[in-house]
C-alpha cells in the first residue's frame, strides 16, 4: 500500500493506491491554512474506509508539506520532479507541463531539453488571484466559468498584481462591461501573465499537458490557453492528485 500527500498552499491532495496500483481512494480540499486539523481528518477518512495504512509507504510533496515532512519522518519527494516522473511513467511524448497551483505557477518543457520555469513569489496569474477576482465580482469559480463560456468580448486586465487588476476591473464595471466579459478577460489576463512571465519567449508547442487545480477545474481557462497556444491541451486521468 503506498500513500501520496501534497500540501499546497491552498490545497491538500491524497492518493492510496494498492499493491495491483489501483487506486483505493483519492481526496482533494482546501485546507484553509488549518493544514494539521484537515491532514488529521483525511487520514481518519482513509481509515474509516478499512484501509490497512499499516506497513504503507508514505510520501509526502508540496510547497506546505515540507515541514510536515521532516516533523513525522516522511519521505519528501520535490513536487516537479514528481510531475516529471508521472508524467515519463503515465502519459506518452508530453512535450509541456503547464501547472497553476494556488499561489504558484510552474511550466515543464520536457522536449528540446528539460528546463523547469516557476513563479514561486508572486501569486499573480495564480488560483489566488483566480479566487481575488471573483470575490470582487460577487461570483464563485464556476459561476465565472459559466459567465466566461458566454463572453463577447476581451478586455486587457493586468495579472500581475491584484491591486491593479481590481483598478482595472473596476474601471470596466463602471463603463458597463458585461460580467461574461469581464470573466473571459480575467481568464486571458491568467494565461498572458503565464505564457509572457514563464515561457519568456521560448515557444510552447506539441503535446501540452495541463495540471493544479484552477486548470483541472476551469475549462474556460483551458480553453482561453488553447485558443492563446493554438493547441489542444489535455487533462490526464487524475489530473487534480
Amino acid at each position: 500500500m503506498r500513500v501520496g500527500l501534497d500540501i499546497g498552499s491552498t490545497t491538500i491532495k491524497c492518493v492510496v493506491i494498492d499493491d495491483n496500483n489501483q487506486i483505493v481512494f483519492s481526496l482533494y480540499r482546501r485546507h484553509y491554512s488549518h493544514i494539521k486539523d484537515n491532514l488529521l481528518k483525511i487520514l481518519n477518512e482513509v481509515n474509516e474506509q478499512n484501509i490497512d495504512l499499516s506497513d504503507a509507504y508514505i510520501g509526502m510533496s508540496g510547497s506546505a508539506g515540507m515541514g510536515i515532512a521532516d516533523a513525522f519522518e516522511i519521505s519528501f519527494i520535490q513536487e516537479v520532479y514528481a510531475t516529471r516522473v508521472a508524467a515519463n511513467k503515465y502519459l506518452n511524448n508530453v512535450d509541456c507541463i503547464i501547472e497553476l497551483g494556488g499561489e504558484d505557477a510552474k511550466i515543464l518543457f520536457l522536449s528540446n531539453g528539460l528546463e523547469v520555469r516557476m513563479n514561486g513569489t508572486c501569486a499573480g496569474g495564480t488560483g489566488a488571484f483566480i479566487d481575488q477576482m471573483a470575490t470582487l465580482l460577487n461570483i464563485t469559480i464556476d459561476k465565472m466559468n459559466e459567465y466566461a463560456s458566454h463572453h463577447q468580448k476581451i478586455y486587457t486586465i493586468a495579472s500581475r498584481c491584484g491591486v491593479f487588476a481590481k483598478t482595472d476591473i473596476q474601471a470596466l464595471l463602471n463603463q458597463g462591461a458585461t460580467k461574461e466579459d469581464i470573466a473571459a478577460s480575467i481568464f486571458k489576463s491568467v494565461v498572458n501573465q503565464t505564457i509572457g512571465g514563464l515561457a519568456q519567449g521560448r515557444k510552447i508547442e506539441g503535446n501540452i499537458v495541463y495540471l493544479g487545480g484552477p486548470l483541472s477545474f476551469i475549462e474556460e481557462l483551458r480553453k482561453s490557453f488553447d485558443d492563446s497556444l493554438h493547441v489542444k491541451g489535455i487533462c490526464p486521468d487524475n489530473y487534480f492528485l
